[in-house]
């Protein structure tokens, strides 16, 4: 999911609709004054030497960098044994849950890798200049702590249902963590209100965004104005949500089945075709990686100097990861696994495939093409500007990214339909009626998302969603101590040989 801030800049750029007629007006005008609110109070900033500063963003990173420290760096230590329990290394098929780490880690991902890392890093560059990549890939890093201890904490207090299925992530280790922790008058309604919070938001950012720029994609594959579907949206809309409805109706492990294959084969798509343009770039990447790391430091690089594009950087993080937000740790909760410590591990990867690789390539596939100094001033940003990069290179790769895209909003309807069940669920109790309610509402939304511009909804779900960091990061911090001695507590194990390598004591 990805900041309005950035998304409504791109808007405008793909020529999607942002004023609203008709019903759409009625409904934006309705919400617009309880979503001022709501965005005026998350999103709130404060001026630090001429840079704007983001209190959420604040928020995330402050507590990015206490779990780094805390953690005595895991996020830089961590990778081979976060590869070695990704490759099953560690796995018992008997063990308790419902998905492979493998599987937890694809879902999760889905969720996060969208269309933000294809636009909204070209947007920061505009802004920003190079040297907002260097802070961009120092936050990937930074997050990559907080995802670890989200992804603990929804194994440590996941809830086994009678059917052997798992309900996990904020609401769980929030109402069971803070008990534990001497906190039962806060522990409810913290789980409460960030499990209403996600099932809002899912609707809007997770879902009608989404299936709206699907849409808009589809529409320029096939022919732009002169396409058969240009005026169909309703179409596309019901088309697109019947082939969601097949894939949740078979739950976690639907979903995952699908993403566990569509996630590496777009991710390595858009990966290995940002490779192809950066290496037939070659001579430029030398001055690419020089301008990112001298602007990074370089106080005039723009408006706010120094901290400006510290800030641009730290906030697409933030924004396009969600390392703070707790959401992935719903899907990370559902991994067959008796040791939390090890989707800990698994969840490390996710910054850093979605930040560090992703948006770092698309940075370095636009700075050794088409970026100059003074582009901010062009009125090309965003998906735009990438395409553009792409396609001065590799002419033919338009639409291939158009489809990625669709690919990217697809996956991330299907990670985020199974946020919004666990928070129903949470609230409502756990049914098979209360399953089908919203399972069928969603895919309501996501039609509806297709007809409809409702950029007021948008922003309410955007601020829903960013709202959620506030009891996550909370929570952490209360159980920091309970999640480092889990960890300490696993090393010691694994070091001395007690945790043994289940692969290689079986070949």
């Amino acid at each position: 999911m990805k900041s309005n801030r950035l998304i409504f800049c791109l808007a405008a750029i793909i020529s999607i609709p942002v004023s609203a007629t008709g019903i759409d007006a009625s409904i934006n005008n309705a919400i617009q004054p309880l979503t001022d609110f709501l965005s005026g109070f998350i999103f709130y900033e404060v001026k630090i030497f001429e840079a704007s500063l983001p209190l959420i963003v604040l928020w995330l990173i402050g507590a990015a960098i206490f779990f780094t420290i805390y953690f005595n760096f895991l996020n830089l230590r961590g990778f081979k044994h976060a590869f070695q329990i990704l490759r099953g290394d560690y796995s018992k098929p008997d063990n308790e849950g419902e998905l492979t780490h493998f599987q937890a880690l694809s879902t999760a991902v889905s969720g996060t890798v969208g269309i933000g890392n294809i636009a909204g890093v070209a947007i920061v560059i505009s802004i920003g200049g190079p040297g907002a990549t260097f802070w961009l890939i120092v936050a990937g890093f930074l997050g990559m702590s907080t995802k670890f201890a989200e992804c603990v904490a929804g194994v440590m207090y996941r809830k086994v249902n009678p059917d052997g299925s798992i309900s996990g992530g904020p609401m769980y280790y929030l109402e069971t963590g803070l008990r534990q922790r001497n906190l039962s008058w806060l522990a409810k309604p913290m789980g409460l209100f960030y499990a209403m919070a996600i099932v809002v938001g899912c609707l809007g950012i997770g879902n009608m965004f989404q299936s709206n720029q699907a849409f808009q994609q589809f529409v320029f594959i096939t022919g732009g104005d002169a396409s058969f579907f240009v005026d169909k949206g309703w179409l596309f809309g019901f088309i697109l949500a019947g082939i969601v409805a097949l894939v949740i109706i078979g739950g976690i492990k639907g979903i995952a089945r699908v993403t566990s294959k569509l996630v590496p084969f777009m991710t390595l798509t858009y990966v290995i075709g940002a490779l192809l343009v950066v290496i037939l770039n070659a001579h430029k990447v030398p001055w690419a990686i020089s301008a990112i790391l001298t602007e990074a430091f370089n106080p005039s690089a723009m408006s706010g100097g120094m901290l400006g594009i510290m800030i641009l950087g730290f906030q697409r993080a933030a924004f396009s990861n969600e390392a703070g937000i707790g959401s992935a740790a719903i899907a990370h909760a559902t991994v067959k696994t008796k040791e939390p410590v090890t989707e800990g591990f698994v969840g490390l990867m996710e910054p850093f495939i979605d930040t560090v690789v992703i948006c770092t390539l698309t940075a370095l596939v636009i700075l050794t093409t088409v970026y100059e100094p003074a582009m901010a001033n062009e009125g090309i940003q965003g998906i735009a500007l990438t395409s553009q990069a792409f396609s001065s290179t590799l002419s033919w790769s338009v639409l291939p990214l158009s489809f990625i895209a669709i690919l990217f909003a697809f996956s991330t309807i299907l990670s985020w339909s199974y946020y919004g069940l666990k928070g129903w669920t949470y609230i409502i109790g756990e049914s098979i009626w209360a399953e089908n309610f919203f399972k069928i509402s969603f895919c309501f939304f996501i039609a509806l998302g297709c007809m409809i511009n409702l950029s007021a909804v948008l922003d309410f779900s955007d601020a829903l969603i960013f709202i959620t960091a506030i009891p996550n990061i909370f929570g952490l911090y209360v159980l920091a101590p309970v999640i480092k001695s889990e960890l300490v507590n696993y090393q010691k194990r694994l070091h001395s040989g007690e945790i043994q390598n289940y692969r290689s004591s079986h070949d």
